[in-house]
């Protein structure tokens, strides 16, 4: 059995994505990621679309709640 996925939306920053999961683009090419990594949700990473950090610098803000 596969390990629950879990996506958090971190306040002012990125999606974390911990879990057996597989990143794949519009064009079907799986992305390499390890067991948790996080996903830029500002835009501006240089990384994308792994965050980078970037949201801090540029002082990114969203706090969605469900």
């Amino acid at each position: 059995m596969s390990e629950k996925v879990v996506i958090k939306v971190n306040d002012n920053g990125s999606l974390r994505i911990t879990g057996d999961v597989e990143l794949v683009d519009a064009e079907g090419n799986v992305f390499e990621t390890k067991k948790s990594f996080s996903l830029c949700r500002c835009g501006h990473s240089a990384n994308k679309p792994f965050c980078d950090g970037t949201h801090r610098k540029i002082g990114f803000e969203s706090a969605p709640r469900a």
